[in-house]
């Protein structure tokens, strides 16, 4: 398991076989993704809870790595992350 699934899976206290609702749209999550990837500017520290979400395949091959859903894919985590 990669380390920004595990810091994911630690914050949001995750079983490795739960059902893990994707942020954007709750069907079933498969990727963690970083909002803001360190190839595109993101932080040095990507794998912190902040830059982290569960997206189902199809969100993220839409909003991934696309600059102009920045702004939605942090409101969507910050609204995620309000919910713990």
């Amino acid at each position: 398991m990669k380390n920004h699934t595990k810091v994911y899976f630690k914050h949001f206290n995750i079983a490795g076989d739960e059902f893990i609702p994707c942020e954007c749209c709750g069907a079933s999550a498969v990727d963690i993704h970083h909002i803001n990837a360190r190839g595109m500017g993101g932080s040095k520290s990507k794998d912190d809870i902040e830059n982290l979400m569960a997206v189902c395949r199809t969100c993220h091959i839409e909003y991934g790595d696309k600059p102009q859903y920045m702004d939605y894919l942090n409101e969507r985590h910050k609204i995620y992350l309000n919910k713990k």
